[in-house]
């Protein structure tokens, strides 16, 4: 084992605190990183209330890899990489070529340990919470399978390439994998957040049109209209149904709702034309049942998708992403807001309060 410095949450309610804690040996399929950034994502904040605590979180780390296991071949110490999201490998579905959809999705990466149950963080012999998303990223080090990392070249900055794993690859995944939005098709993004904003991007760069952002702030707004919306919505000033039969009568093919609320669900599917597809990346009034009908859904002959990953395969996607980043067609460089690890406590609360997108 190694001492490193770990964003270890005590209290599900409370704040991270920056302690020394040990990190077990890389296994044969493992490698050890140290992370040059990691990522702020909503998931995490989710997690701190329903990961057992004390926690060690972190799901879209960047770094340098320091050590492999014996049986790592795609990558060697010096080589920089990022972390994106962990699969079996064994499943129907893994084997398929198709990881976002792994049947051990839930507890590979919530199980607060390895696949085996065994354990990766420990502080004085006692094992914490950790091996979230299998890497455990807000650390100076942390242990991931070879399968998760995305070789990058030496000059990434790892400031931009740690906000591509999760949100960003979720929102350009669902337009560019999922729904697999054509050029004159229309989508409608609930929330302009880092992932709701980063499939207006991605809808920009296929052409589609229109491509109307719903939202509750104003700057953000203004942000996904700079960024390619062609239309912006204030939920609060407003009607939706209104304003979308003026923008495209007979609604629009996609409609795409990361809010998580019961007003932006609804809008999402009654923006939908017939045989519209609607996707979720989250949902309304989370562990709970909300009053919904599908009459809508249905007299609309129109399909209700849940995304995870954005049906991406990272290795193949990110780099995609950082192409079309370099082309300047993904500025996705215009969602981020950097913060010293020291600082860790005020970017959840920034973003919380929506000052920071990402």
């Amino acid at each position: 084992m190694q001492t490193i410095t770990a964003a270890v949450l005590h209290d599900s309610q409370g704040e991270f605190s920056l302690e020394q804690v040990d990190l077990d040996e890389p296994r044969a399929d493992e490698l050890l990183v140290r992370i040059e950034a990691s990522g702020v994502c909503h998931t995490d904040a989710w997690a701190k209330e329903q990961i057992p605590v004390p926690s060690v979180l972190g799901h879209e780390g960047a770094g340098v890899v320091e050590k492999t296991g014996a049986g790592v071949t795609r990558v060697r110490p010096g080589d920089r990489v990022i972390i994106s999201y962990p699969w079996c490998g064994e499943c129907l579905t893994c084997r398929d070529n198709r990881p976002y959809a792994c049947e051990q999705f839930i507890p590979i990466c919530f199980g607060g340990a390895r696949m085996d149950g065994s354990s990766t963080i420990y502080r004085d012999g006692t094992p914490l919470s950790g091996a979230f998303f299998q890497q455990s990223s807000f650390a100076s080090h942390a242990i991931t399978p070879e399968s998760s990392v995305v070789p990058v070249s030496d000059d990434a900055v790892p400031g931009l390439i740690a906000a591509l794993p999760c949100g960003v690859q979720t929102g350009a995944g669902s337009v560019f994998n999922t729904f697999q939005v054509k050029a004159g098709e229309g989508l409608l993004v609930v929330g302009a957040g880092a992932v709701g904003l980063s499939a207006v991007m991605a809808a920009a760069v296929v052409g589609a049109h229109p491509v109307i952002a719903v939202d509750i702030v104003d700057e953000r707004l203004e942000l996904a209209r700079e960024l390619g919306a062609t239309h912006t919505l204030n939920r609060t000033t407003v009607d939706i149904a209104d304003a979308l039969a003026e923008i495209s009568p007979g609604g629009v093919q996609f409609t795409f709702e990361t809010s998580g609320t019961v007003q932006g669900f609804e809008d999402a599917v009654n923006a939908l034309s017939m045989e519209g597809v609607c996707g979720i990346v989250t949902v309304p009034l989370r562990g709970e049942k909300f009053m919904y009908t599908p009459e809508d859904l249905f007299m609309r002959i129109g399909a209700l998708k849940c995304i995870v990953q954005g049906s991406s395969v990272p290795n193949d996607f990110l780099p995609k992403l950082m192409r079309l980043h370099g082309d300047g067609r993904f500025p996705y460089d215009r969602l981020i807001r950097t913060y010293p690890f020291s600082d860790i406590n005020r970017a959840f609360e920034d973003s919380r309060a929506g000052l920071a997108v990402k």
